[in-house]
């Protein structure tokens, strides 16, 4: 049986949508991720950009609150920004809860050429991270 991973940000429009993206290419056949914010905005056009220089489908990809996951369970609730995990500080269906942090590249001002290279960085923080966390989980 699959893990069941929720992501948690703020907006649920950068970071958590590449860590679900991220998680359900890679582990797919271990874990089913998911995302939420404490507040839904959108994704966030470059966060679909640098996925799917990937090869990563974001068809399916939208932002979503947590309020969507009342009820559910998780085997991870992994929190991604010191704000989501100030307001989650429990979250009712998460077994094991976790903070790891990552730098906010949609607060970059500039071109999309100018920022591109912080959401390609922060992508492969979180690749790397997802496959060191989550991989070795049977």
């Amino acid at each position: 049986m699959k893990q069941r991973v929720l992501f948690l940000c703020t907006h649920n429009s950068c970071r958590s949508q590449m860590a679900e993206a991220l998680a359900n290419h890679l582990l797919g056949d271990r874990c089913q991720a998911f995302s939420a914010g404490t507040e839904a905005t959108r994704v966030n056009p470059l966060a679909i950009q640098v996925l799917n220089e990937l090869g990563i489908d974001t068809c399916h990809q939208y932002s979503k609150t947590i309020e969507e996951y009342d009820g559910q369970t998780f085997e991870h609730v992994i929190t991604l920004c010191g704000d989501a995990n100030e307001k989650c500080p429990l979250f009712f269906g998460g077994v094991q809860r976790r903070h790891r942090g990552f730098d906010d590249p949609s607060r970059l001002d500039g071109s999309a050429d100018d920022v591109l290279p912080e959401f390609r960085r922060v992508r492969d923080e979180i690749k790397n991270w997802i496959l060191d966390y989550l991989g070795g989980t049977p």
